[in-house]
């Protein structure tokens, strides 16, 4: 039996305390959605509470071990997704794909990365997305903008002469995601180590889950998943095994999250966002051929879905 929560909303409830105790306790097939952000394994401090500096082999064994809970949970058409390291996202796909089929390894691309000696510059997180039997229950990608130069706002991708017969609703989503930045301003950073962009959870959510849907995160770290799976009415369950005071403090002020929000639902299903328009504008870019006169209303002429 689950303990009782340390916070929650209409939507959903945080628990703190070990996932390897709490997940048991939750009925199977019971979530639509399951998404885990583990910690990386790289000796960061996360509190007194968690080890991040484990040897290769028990590490692995503790991530089979709640990935193994967190398909037990999942729903027959149920989406599961793992973001961690490609080192370590190699040997735990292979476990995974003995229980789930395989959809896609996505790779978020890194803004601002180190390079390491003696190594190819890392520049990719993954994120491995896998569901439960032959056919998602939810599958619905967002259309993403085009990528422009962030000086001309000219094309970075060169469409010859079927521009304008692009889809005014945006780009088909690949599995290479390029767009997704960095959480640093102040005004949206709520702890210490690494926290989520927003905008990621809010396109895993799109991709796998519809109002109402159930998702479970085991690491509620800075609390995206919850915050994200709330202002997308979605219901959600949460465990932190370290501090969760960041977490209740963020939903303190979901205001500021939800101007955010509203910001991305802007820019998703069009093929220039409003910014783009403008920067485009003043340097003179023409629009003409492209067929995004009507690009928030449905289309009858043929259309390349590139």
């Amino acid at each position: 039996m689950l303990p009782s929560p340390i916070f929650q909303t209409d939507k959903g409830k945080l628990y703190k305390g070990d996932c390897l105790k709490n997940m048991p306790t939750l009925p199977s097939e019971s979530i639509d959605c399951f998404f885990a952000d583990p910690p990386f394994n790289l000796n960061k401090s996360y509190g007194s509470s968690v080890n991040d500096n484990l040897a290769e082999g028990k590490y692995l064994q503790w991530c089979y071990d709640w990935i193994d809970e967190g398909i037990r949970l999942l729903k027959p058409g149920g989406s599961f997704f793992l973001y961690n390291l490609p080192k370590w996202n190699i040997p735990l796909s292979n476990h995974i794909a003995k229980q789930l089929i395989f959809k896609n390894w996505i790779a978020i691309e890194i803004k601002f990365s180190l390079p390491i000696q003696g190594r190819l510059y890392p520049s990719h997180y993954s994120l491995l997305y896998y569901v439960k039997g032959k056919k998602p229950n939810t599958f619905n990608p967002p259309r993403v903008p085009l990528q422009i130069c962030r000086h001309c706002g000219g094309e970075i991708k060169d469409y010859g002469g079927y521009k304008n017969k692009l889809n005014p609703k945006g780009i088909n989503l690949s599995d290479v995601w390029s767009d997704i930045p960095p959480v640093r301003h102040k005004k949206y950073k709520n702890r210490e180590a690494n926290a989520l962009s927003l905008k990621l959870m809010d396109r895993i959510l799109d991709i796998s889950t519809k109002e109402g849907d159930i998702v479970l995160d085991p690491f509620g770290g800075s609390g995206t998943t919850y915050i994200a799976a709330e202002l997308k009415k979605r219901k959600w369950i949460g465990i932190e095994l370290s501090t969760t005071d960041e977490i209740v403090n963020r939903f303190s002020n979901i205001a500021i999250e939800r101007e955010y929000y509203d910001a991305l639902q802007e820019n998703k299903n069009v093929l220039f966002t409003k910014e783009a328009l403008k920067l485009r504008k003043k340097n003179g870019k023409h629009n003409g051929k492209y067929n995004i006169e009507h690009q928030h209303e449905p289309t009858q002429e043929p259309l390349l879905d590139l």
